[in-house]
């Protein structure tokens, strides 16, 4: 049976919990709410920014980001203009780069064609850029009142507890199944808006994901079946993943006059458009020397100044950086300060970790 099909038939037999869910797990969340900025003011765009936000890293952590963001483009006009450096430096320190740069391409798009305002349904908010069915959820349900569950890895949580589903939660087909059985239970208008919250807060505070689950403080502990059977910790099921390639990598520090080098990515593939220190694919020496005739470095000492790895998603990059003065003004580059680096340059965190050594 397919992963959809079993998600489906054990999340359809929990049917009745879910329903029975909605009432509870509501009242917990107008009671135990956190007092979040985009909750004080729903706007669309705000829902929009703070679940993009939060798809990166963690509440706490993204709360200076939504704040300086929201200095640089308070709307979505704003963020429909603003240059793309100043978008990347905002972004720094997120990952995933590409989805501020859908961020601003999807405001574009409602300033075109939406009249300046994100659209209320699900389904047309998925015509935008970088809005899958999960944020177009958020959207529709918080800022809209919209029937439309929101489910992510913290809702995938919650369900598979509360009906013991032993479909795996990685698999894109369980996601679906579990949209589509909220769905038959969601709300309208405020109590969708609560609903949606309270699935994601409930998986957030209480149905932890790396650690035991709080039962104790649980709206909706006397309903799940894994808590019943003593089997939380069993849930959810996922599939083992494949390991993750290694790729050992060359870092350039080349100075000249105190500037250092640095040069974008490629506006395709990881880490797009971003700005770097040189380098290569590789670690010989025999790449190094035909790097730096490439660029037009004339022969100059390197110094090993330090092998750092940095953990992507699928790949791990084990780097080694070297330190090369350069006796004339290499071509090819973008020359910039220490400080300027700091302060103006939108650096991945792959290569921040670089800093010190210039």
């Amino acid at each position: 049976m397919s992963e959809r099909n079993t998600a489906a038939r054990e999340l359809n037999a929990a049917r009745e919990i879910l329903s029975h869910a909605v009432a509870p797990l509501t009242a917990w969340f107008i009671e135990n709410r956190a007092d979040l900025p985009w909750r004080r003011e729903p706007s669309p765009y705000h829902v929009w920014l703070s679940e993009i936000m939060l798809q990166q890293t963690r509440i706490r952590a993204a709360l200076p980001y939504y704040e300086r963001f929201l200095q640089a483009a308070p709307d979505i006009a704003a963020l429909a203009s603003l240059p793309d450096d100043a978008l990347m430096k905002l972004w720094e320190g997120l990952g995933y780069y590409s989805r501020a740069v859908n961020l601003k391409k999807a405001a574009q798009t409602v300033m075109t064609q939406y009249d300046g305002e994100l659209p209320h349904t699900a389904a047309e908010l998925q015509k935008l850029p970088g809005i899958g069915s999960y944020t177009a959820g958020a959207i529709a349900s918080i800022a809209y009142g919209e029937p439309e569950p929101a489910v992510d890895g913290n809702v995938l949580r919650v369900l598979a507890r509360l009906s013991e589903m032993r479909a795996d939660v990685r698999e894109p087909a369980t996601k679906a199944a579990a949209e589509a059985v909220l769905r038959n239970v969601y709300p309208r208008g405020e109590q969708a808006a609560l609903l949606t919250e309270g699935l994601m807060e409930l998986g957030e505070v209480v149905c932890l994901p790396n650690a035991e689950p709080v039962c104790e403080t649980c709206p909706l502990a006397a309903l799940c079946k894994a808590h019943a059977d003593g089997l939380e910790t069993d849930f959810p099921v996922r599939a083992a993943q494949k390991a993750r390639k290694t790729e050992r990598r060359t870092v350039l520090l080349l100075a000249y006059n105190g500037r250092y080098a640095l040069c974008k990515r490629p506006d395709g593939g990881l880490l797009a458009g971003l700005w770097e220190f040189p380098g290569f694919a590789g670690q010989t020496k025999k790449a190094r020397d035909a790097f730096f005739a490439a660029h037009g470095v004339a022969p100059v000492p390197c110094r090993k100044v330090a092998e750092l790895r940095h953990v992507f998603t699928h790949v791990t990059w084990e780097m080694t950086a070297y330190r090369a003065d350069c006796k004339t003004k290499p071509e090819g580059f973008v020359w910039a300060t220490p400080e300027e680096i700091r302060r103006d340059y939108a650096l991945p965190t792959a290569f921040k970790k670089f800093l010190p050594y210039v």
